[in-house]
């Protein structure tokens, strides 16, 4: 995890709320930097992560997660996280016999659209362990990214159904959070992620937004961070604060300064 962003959002893995969701949304460049944050953020919190990795293999995310202090081969071992490997299972569902539906079956239906497999899985691994296991801290459910979703055929209707039904498990039953990363397709008309987009939007009660300089590329700067907390039980004055940031990525971490603050103009 990136302390400095820890230190924006004014949290720590001991004290960070529970009942959430999370919005990660990039524009014009990569925002999958944040979702190796709360990776590792939420196994260092012990919690129990259910991680759907729809855009990358775990290796990546298991040698990135190494350079910010987690392991995630052990973390699977002794069943803190859950990994489904979209890039993966897309093949096993073609290829393989299924005795049970598979979290992706929606992949070989001629109308794709019924994500009640996904959610299953979901449910299913986080569901609260025996008094004999381990007790991990809270659920939480990490989606990278549901823009692939649209990708592969589904409506935006049918991903913000799974999302509700994905809420209504992690974040009001089971008292978890929920993190899920979206693509801002930006001056590219896409009308289903516009309406993914604005309908995660309303949801959520922390959005940040990683967007590519206006200038374009910067060796020193290489993006900036919208950060919107939603309040939405508090009056219209208290309801929403943002803040914007313009950061670095280094190897091991990332720096975030105001804008034009970057050491590399001082």
């Amino acid at each position: 995890m990136f302390l400095e962003l820890n230190n924006l959002l004014n949290t720590t893995p001991e004290r960070a709320e529970q009942g959430k969701l999370t919005l990660l949304c990039d524009a014009k460049t990569d925002g999958s930097f944040l979702v190796h944050h709360f990776l590792s953020f939420y196994l260092k919190a012990n919690c129990k992560v259910c991680f759907v990795a729809l855009i990358q293999s775990f290796s990546h995310y298991n040698i990135v997660g190494q350079k910010l202090g987690v392991n995630l081969t052990m973390a699977r071992e002794r069943g803190q996280l859950v990994f489904l490997e979209g890039l993966k299972s897309a093949v096993d569902v073609f290829f393989q016999a299924q005795e049970k539906p598979h979290p992706l079956q929606f992949l070989r239906e001629a109308n794709a659209g019924n994500l009640k497999p996904l959610f299953e899985f979901v449910r299913e691994a986080l569901k609260p362990v025996d008094s004999g296991e381990a007790g991990w801290t809270y659920p939480v459910l990490l989606v990278d990214d549901l823009s692939v979703l649209l990708s592969l055929g589904l409506g935006a209707v049918a991903v913000l159904d799974f999302i509700h039904y994905c809420r209504a498990t992690v974040c009001w039953e089971l008292k978890g959070n929920v993190v899920v990363l979206v693509h801002d397709s930006g001056d590219v008309e896409d009308e289903e992620n516009d309406i993914l987009l604005n309908g995660l939007s309303h949801q959520s009660h922390l959005i940040l937004r990683a967007e590519g300089l206006a200038t374009g590329f910067c060796r020193d700067v290489h993006g900036q961070l919208r950060i919107l907390w939603r309040r939405p039980l508090q009056s219209t004055s208290q309801r929403d604060q943002s803040l914007t940031y313009q950061y670095k990525i280094q190897d091991r971490s990332v720096s975030f300064f105001a804008k034009g603050m970057s050491p590399a103009v001082l």
